[in-house]
């Protein structure tokens, strides 16, 4: 014999249905309720803290191999660029030094987008007009192009290049670390130095 519920606790199937249907009204209207205050929060309002699984993390630095050309180097000017690579930091600044495709005993590259270090390069032209600077020993020419600052030596045997992509702004902050070993494994050349340079 099974046992009915008291007559007052009887569940009632009209109040059960209500209370679904209340439910189901609410909860959409709480859920734009919440997205309505987070597109109508003033802009100069604090908002909450992000957790820190939400903070940025910064791009990752390729690793790969960088193009460079690598002209053939010959007698002195091929000792010079080895013992001068040889020397070059494993870090720029905090450019990670990079593998490149040609040339290692001469060329180098640095970070990403890729700053090129090549060694061996023809002589620069220096208009009488035009500024040299002197950084940590040795006198750098800059030369302005579209995406990049190209600084060369003026007062080594062999000429060094470096070429400064504009994602870096400081173009002569980055010669400096470049300038220690140069002065180091590439003698000042012979002759006449551009004004800027002597001193």
């Amino acid at each position: 014999m099974s046992a009915e519920p008291p007559a007052g606790k009887r569940p009632d199937r009209t109040t059960r249905v209500a209370a679904l249907w209340a439910t189901a009204v609410a909860v959409p209207i709480a859920l734009l309720a919440g997205i309505a205050a987070v597109a109508l929060w003033p802009d100069d309002a604090p908002r909450p803290a992000a957790s820190a699984s939400a903070a940025p993390r910064p791009r990752p630095q390729s690793t790969a191999v960088v193009p460079v050309n690598a002209p053939a180097l010959g007698g002195r000017a091929a000792t010079l660029c080895r013992a001068l690579t040889a020397k070059l930091p494993p870090k720029l600044n905090d450019l990670a030094r990079r593998p490149v495709t040609a040339g290692a005993e001469q060329n180098a590259a640095y970070g990403d987008p890729a700053l090129i270090l090549r060694c061996g390069v023809p002589a620069p032209e220096v208009p009488s007009t035009d500024d040299v600077w002197k950084i940590n020993g040795v006198c750098w020419h800059p030369v302005q192009r579209a995406d990049a600052t190209e600084l060369t030596t003026v007062d080594r045997e062999v000429p060094i290049q470096v070429t400064v992509p504009q994602a870096y702004p400081q173009a002569l902050q980055m010669v400096a670390p470049v300038s220690t070993p140069a002065a180091a494994a590439v003698p000042e050349r012979a002759g006449k130095l551009p004004f800027g340079c002597t001193g």
